[in-house]
C-alpha cells in the first residue's frame, strides 16, 4: 500500500476469469471504492449531469464515449475524496487512458499501486462460460461467441498488459482455483 494512504488498483482479465467475484473481495476487504466506468457514465446519464447530457449524445449515436470524457468523469467521481482509495474495473480500456489516468492520480497526489491481471487459460475461460451460459440459459454464448470475445479481450487488452509491465505496476496472478485461494493470490500481491 503506498504510504500516504491511497491505494489505486487495477483489475483486469478475460471474460470468465472471476474479476467481478476478486473485484467484490477486493473492495471490500480493502475499503477500495469500485469504480466503473460503464456505471459511472449509466449513472451520469440517468442523473442529467453535463457530462451525462454530452456522452449520451455519443451513445444514442452509437458511438463510443472519447476518452476525455470519460476521463473526466473519473476526475468527478475523485474529486472531493479525501485519499484516493480505488479499484478500478474495466478501465483503462487502453493505453491512452492508462496515461491520462496515471496524470489524473499524480493530480491527486496518488499512483497506480498495481495492475492485476487474472490469467486463466483459454480453454478453462470457454468451460466456465458455456457452464455459466447453460446454468442461465443463455443460448447467445455458443463456444465461438466466447472464443471470438477472448481474441478480441487479447486484441485490446494486450497493449495495456504492456504498458503496465513497462510502467513496473503490472502484477500477474494465476486465476485458477477457488475463489478463495485466487483471492489470497490478490491479496498477497497487495501486502
Amino acid at each position: 500500500m503506498v504510504p500516504n494512504g491511497n491505494e489505486v488498483v487495477l483489475l483486469m482479465g478475460p471474460p470468465g476469469a472471476g474479476k467481478g467475484t476478486q473485484a467484490e473481495i477486493l473492495s471490500a476487504s480493502r475499503n477500495l471504492r469500485q469504480l466503473s466506468t460503464g456505471d459511472i457514465l449509466r449513472r451520469n446519464v440517468a442523473e442529467g449531469t453535463d457530462l451525462g447530457i454530452t456522452a449520451k449524445a455519443f451513445m444514442d449515436a452509437g458511438d463510443l464515449v472519447p476518452d476525455d470524457l470519460i476521463i473526466s468523469m473519473v476526475r468527478s467521481e475523485l474529486h472531493g475524496d479525501e485519499g484516493v482509495r480505488v479499484l478500478f474495473d474495466g478501465y483503462p480500456r487502453n493505453p491512452a487512458q492508462a496515461r491520462q489516468l496515471d496524470q489524473l492520480l499524480q493530480e491527486s497526489g496518488a499512483e497506480l499501486t498495481a495492475a492485476i491481471v487474472l490469467e486463466v487459460d483459454f480453454d478453462e475461460v470457454v468451460r466456465r462460460l458455456l457452464q455459466r451460459a447453460q446454468d442461465q440459459g443463455r443460448s447467445d454464448d455458443s463456444e465461438e461467441t466466447v472464443r471470438h470475445r477472448l481474441r478480441v479481450y487479447v486484441e485490446q487488452t494486450q497493449p495495456l498488459i504492456d504498458y503496465y509491465g513497462q510502467t513496473g505496476k503490472l502484477v500477474r496472478v494465476n486465476g485458477l482455483g477457488t475463489v478463495e485461494e485466487v483471492s489470497q493470490r490478490v491479496a498477497g500481491v497487495l501486502s
